[in-house]
């Protein structure tokens, strides 16, 4: 009998053994995946910091340009960059977990800065010049856009030497951060926000700064969900036969909409990140890397392709308006139409491979911003009417009507007109309430695309 007992107790033992060992595999798989996790989310943050370096450093080049300019043309054209520039920077800045006083300050300088130099570009298209008090201004926010350049590229020192991590930031706020950053960069900041308080009255009182970043999210519809609801969104979007393995990367609260972000390895082990809105659940982005080696397909296929991923989607009355085209994969930009008026307030940006014509990627920000049921009002001038406002010299290819933003977050219903001018194409439109000449685009045709400034 004794050595049946010991039989049984080298059998508990060994059936124990065996699922500790379980155990803690699990564990150190668990451990592996939270790591792998916190590293993808770690990249995306260094992404969004080192574009928002370089478009602060575009801020400040094209600033000193506009501070030579001696013609209102060139002028009009620098100051425009500037505006661009500025808007791009603030919104990879959004994407950075930061709560801190210094950066809030950064956010309200970058609207600042667009909307001053967006203003100063009508000023200099319509052929007015610049006052003393414009230069002095544009210089004192040339001074500023040095400083901000100087001590983003500390942090992105701190960032290289391994003493700033954005997850440690994220989770214990801005403790961590003035924990982790140098004296150089902590004193940059501080400087900056010495320095903010003098700038502080250069800028107009007119509709600047904080309509753009608390701007109502006219089409982002629903209430809250959790971030298990979010999974299931991202996985109903992707479909569920073809997903692998999905791994959250955190909710984004200070992102332009704030979001739950996913990491996902679909059937064909290639990587996919998409985020999803906190409320009612929308896509907001979707990217997937990978390699397109081969052009097969023709642009007008892929324009027919993006239209029917959007319109299966719950996108429908999509039209495609502007591409480019960069290693095996063309970006198209689609505007919302409604009685034959395209609206682009309401973009949305699809990416899609040349090779078979898969969807790679998705951005719908503009859309969320701006989409809402809007009553169209009738044109109170006639389409040749709005022509008599055209230059003469001006060969029109297309004509029809556009809704257009302004800077002031409101719309003008226009007709557009595509023409030439001495072999270069614009687009004109002319406001359809009063006739007036509300915007022109210099559009340009290069072997990747087609752009619009």
């Amino acid at each position: 009998m004794n050595w049946v007992n010991r039989l049984k107790k080298v059998h508990m033992l060994s059936i124990i053994t065996i699922f500790l060992i379980i155990i803690a595999c699990l564990i150190a798989v668990i451990i592996n995946n939270g790591k792998k996790a916190k590293q993808a989310s770690e990249n995306s943050y260094n992404m969004a910091f080192y574009d928002l370096v370089s478009y602060v450093q575009n801020v400040e080049t094209y600033l000193a340009k506009s501070l030579i300019s001696n013609t209102p043309e060139h002028g009009a054209e620098t100051l425009t960059n500037v505006w661009r520039e500025a808007n791009l920077a603030q919104s990879y800045l959004s994407q950075l977990p930061i709560q801190s006083q210094e950066l809030e300050n950064t956010q309200k300088f970058l609207n600042q800065v667009s909307d001053y130099s967006y203003t100063l570009s009508r000023k200099n298209i319509y052929r007015e010049s610049l006052t003393e008090e414009d230069l002095k201004n544009l210089k004192e926010l040339h001074s500023y856009s040095l400083e901000l350049e100087n001590t983003l590229n500390q942090l992105s020192d701190d960032i290289n030497s391994g003493k700033l991590h954005w997850n440690e930031v994220k989770d214990k706020g801005k403790v961590a951060f003035a924990q982790q950053v140098s004296t150089d960069a902590t004193n940059g900041f501080s400087a900056m926000e010495e320095k903010f308080h003098e700038y502080s009255g250069l800028i107009y009182d007119g509709a600047f700064s904080e309509h753009i970043v608390n701007a109502e999210k006219k089409g982002l519809t629903g209430d809250d969900i959790d971030e298990e609801t979010a999974k299931q969104k991202a996985i109903e979007f992707l479909g569920n036969d073809n997903i692998k393995n999905i791994e959250s990367l955190g909710y984004s609260e200070n992102a332009t909409i704030p979001q739950y972000d996913f990491s996902i390895q679909n059937q064909n082990d290639v990587n996919i990140n998409i985020s999803v809105s906190k409320k009612g659940g929308h896509i907001i982005s979707m990217n997937a890397n990978r390699t397109v080696n081969n052009e097969i397909i023709s642009q007008e296929e892929a324009n027919q392709k993006g239209k029917d991923f959007l319109n299966s989607h719950g996108f429908p009355d999509m039209k495609e308006t502007y591409f480019l085209k960069e290693d095996g994969i063309v970006t198209v930009n689609y505007a919302f139409t409604k009685d034959n008026v395209v609206i682009y307030s309401d973009l949305i940006k699809v990416k899609i491979a040349l090779d078979n014509g898969e969807v790679l990627g998705l951005e719908t920000t503009g859309y969320l911003n701006n989409h809402a049921d809007r009553d169209i009002a009738q044109p109170k001038i006639t389409k040749e009417q709005a022509k008599k406002t055209l230059n003469k010299d001006l060969d029109i290819e297309s004509e029809g009507l556009a809704i257009i933003p302004t800077k002031y977050r409101t719309e003008n219903l226009c007709y557009e007109f595509k023409g030439k001018v001495d072999d270069r194409e614009f687009l004109v439109y002319i406001n359809a309430e009063d006739g007036k000449e509300q915007d022109i685009l210099v559009i340009t045709n290069t072997p990747n695309g087609t752009l619009t400034m």
